[in-house]
């Protein structure tokens, strides 16, 4: 099992006063780090490329769309907006060599209407990401765009495995998967092993291993042995990445409600989960 770390570790933004994290995350031990890229057109590219070059590190990507960019959104230019900017993410991701682009790339995070989807906002989101998943199939054919399950006060569209794995089935394209993330699973799903075997190999596509509270992997609820061993089980290879936030953040902390602090520094968190994570995953024989 490949164990990664997120950049919210350190940072809100990744911009070039940040390029330091990609040695530091490779020294901690770390075999993969995710670049929370919400804002591409300020993501130093060419910096991480040349800062990745003779590392071991997998790099991959995960996103977040807004209210400007929302693939749901009624609002044709803003649904355009969405597709130019997966379209963005899409060369980024060629650029560094990452082959998978995971978040909450199908919607705007936190923009909730009070009311379940509707067929509508289906229909337009599927559409959308279907322009982007073919255009991404031109120009990097060996990614994987990643929609990632959120809990049901972050989304109202994609809560659980299972409409993840529809939404991929919708949209058609070969090249799309799933973003399982324990964190909102905790809330969503009502078996770990469940929503893994409901994606399977064919759709797994990416998981994020955060603690049901978001501190230190392997302390709180999250039953992380069941949940390795059903990764093993369906053969899944790829990263398993510990995402956290530092209560300093701003944006991240009011969409995520972060009030308080699980280890003295994002980067204690990190090291102390990935410990964990390892035992537990020897435990499991994954």
């Amino acid at each position: 099992m490949k164990i990664g770390v997120d950049t919210f570790i350190w940072t809100e933004v990744f911009t070039d006063k940040d390029i330091w994290i990609i040695k530091k995350a490779e020294e901690l031990g770390f075999q993969a780090i995710d670049f929370a890229i919400a804002h591409p057109e300020t993501f130093p590219t060419e910096k991480v490329i040349k800062e990745l070059q003779g590392r071991s590190l997998q790099a991959v990507t995960s996103t977040t769309l807004n209210a400007e960019n929302s693939l749901i959104s009624p609002d044709k230019a803003i649904r355009e907006n969405g597709i130019q900017s997966l379209k963005q993410l899409i060369g980024i991701n060629k650029a560094i060599g990452s082959n998978i682009l995971g978040g909450v790339n199908y919607a705007g995070w936190g923009c909730l209407t009070g009311k379940p989807r509707t067929e509508e906002e289906w229909s337009n989101s599927v559409n959308a990401m279907r322009e982007a998943a073919e255009y991404a199939v031109k120009v990097h054919p060996a990614l994987k765009i990643c929609v990632e399950p959120v809990n049901r006060f972050e989304t109202h569209f994609i809560n659980t495995a299972a409409d993840g794995v529809k939404y991929c089935k919708d949209v058609g394209t070969k090249n799309m998967a799933v973003h399982l993330d324990c964190f909102h699973m905790i809330r969503e799903e009502t078996s770990y092993t469940e929503a893994v075997k409901t994606c399977g190999k064919e759709f797994l596509g990416y998981v994020h291993v955060c603690e049901n509270n978001r501190g230190i992997p392997g302390t709180g609820l999250v039953p992380f042995k069941e949940f390795f061993t059903a990764l093993k089980e369906i053969g899944y290879s790829g990263p398993c990445v510990i995402e956290s936030f530092d209560p300093g953040f701003e944006e991240l902390n009011e969409q995520c409600a972060i009030w308080r602090k699980f280890a003295d520094t994002g980067e204690e968190l990190a090291v102390k989960g990935l410990a964990n994570l390892r035992e537990i995953a020897i435990e499991a024989g994954a």
